[in-house]
């Protein structure tokens, strides 16, 4: 049986010069026992003919709404439903605008609007347009709904300018549709608990000391684990967003104090506990029931007394071959703090990233992390969007988890 064998999977094709690879990935898929069905933009008829793909597959290619002679339907819905994975490869940089702010004007962006399961993207288009800040907003928001975006690769372009911009080979499409579907089940039974976003620690009625964590690491990490079968509860400072997924349980507080008391309960009986959360290191000692006031006050004195160590209490309550993993956020001395805090508070695994990374920490939708673990594994990744890194953090997750089970 092929690695690929019985898995339904949407191949969406677009109107760029790249489409011819499409035909060796359809082919390549096919020989790993998928059934394919393609989903051409009417633009993409101009640079691979549906003929060709209808041979590959054994299916009629579907490109319009409804057949013009006959008046046949084509549902959208249905191929949402039917697909295990839908992969755009080639997508173009008005494919990827349209599929990021629901422009739903033909076939593909309608099923990739229909698709219940997962949606991988692979970019083709000349180096400006890759790099232009409007493709690389309409990727990150793409990236933030979940979609995997299969990064476009150096060379020469059909310009023949040489830069970024080429579709990934069609043999890596092939090898992340089957890494996807390898992943899928493979946390299945168990819990997993993850702190999420900031803690805001009130003055007064409308003040508070907070920081600029957006929450968007540890939720990718929250999803990433329930599309891999977990159970996953999230708890969760103040947030502009949430995710989706109705399969995450989320408990929502807002101060440290809050989140270390539900910590302690959703941490008990987790597998894998994740600290994702940037926490208020202190809190102010005293809150106003009242707004204060600056009339007739050159200064304000605020006396701050130190919030609980979330972390380091969980710790002390760990489930028997349970792994706990922390993030660490630096200036200075980075890998240094780093394994002192993993030592500190007992963590079996530690993720660094550092504000002087550009594109790295707060509000952002990429992240550049080390990871580090107490048996001396570390490992650097390059920046990725935070969804990707989600990944990688959890698939080292799990391999340390089977080393702490062998112990």
């Amino acid at each position: 049986m092929g690695s690929l064998e019985g898995k339904h999977i949407v191949l969406g094709i677009t109107g760029g010069i790249a489409a011819y690879k499409s035909a060796v990935l359809l082919r390549l898929l096919i020989k790993r026992g998928a059934e394919v069905q393609v989903v051409m933009t009417p633009s993409a008829k101009e640079f691979i003919t549906p003929v060709t793909l209808s041979a590959l597959s054994g299916k009629p290619v579907v490109s319009e709404f409804f057949t013009a002679n006959t008046g046949e339907w084509h549902s959208h819905v249905d191929l949402g439903l039917w697909a295990d994975l839908m992969i755009v490869a080639p997508a173009t940089a008005s494919t990827l605008g349209k599929m990021a702010n629901g422009i739903a004007d033909n076939m593909l962006v309608t099923t990739y609007l229909s698709a219940k399961e997962h949606v991988m993207v692979a970019p083709a288009m000349d180096l400006d347009m890759y790099a232009s800040p409007s493709t690389r907003r309409n990727l990150a928001t793409l990236a933030a709904d979940g979609v995997e975006i299969i990064e476009a690769a150096e060379g020469e372009l059909a310009s023949h300018l040489v830069g970024k911009g080429r579709m990934a080979e069609p043999e890596e499409i092939v090898e992340r549709a089957e890494r996807f579907f390898s992943r899928r089940q493979d946390m299945v039974g168990m819990k997993v608990a993850i702190t999420v976003g900031p803690t805001y620690e009130k003055i007064d009625p409308v003040r508070f000391i907070g920081n600029y964590s957006s929450g968007k690491m540890g939720f990718a990490l929250a999803e990433e684990c329930v599309s891999r079968g977990a159970e996953v509860i999230a708890v969760t400072g103040p947030v502009a967003a949430y995710p989706s997924d109705s399969r995450i349980n989320i408990v929502k507080v807002e101060s440290a104090l809050e989140m270390n008391e539900e910590a302690l309960k959703a941490f008990r009986t987790a597998d894998i506990g994740i600290f994702a959360a940037a926490v208020a290191d202190y809190r102010p000692e005293t809150y106003s029931d009242h707004k204060i006031k600056r009339e007739g006050k050159d200064e304000m004195i605020i006396r701050l007394v130190k919030n609980p160590d979330i972390s380091s209490n969980v710790s002390e309550e760990k489930k028997e071959g349970s792994i706990l993993v922390g993030f660490a956020l630096e200036t200075d001395d980075a890998l240094d703090n780093a394994h002192k805090k993993l030592e500190k508070k007992n963590l079996d695994m530690i993720v660094l990233n550092s504000l002087e990374d550009k594109g790295a920490g707060f509000r952002t939708d990429t992240n550049k992390v080390t990871v580090i673990a107490r048996d001396g594994f570390k490992k650097a990744f390059p920046l990725k969007y935070k969804r990707e890194v989600a990944a990688d953090i959890v698939d080292i997750i799990l391999e340390q988890q089977k080393k702490i089970k062998i112990k």
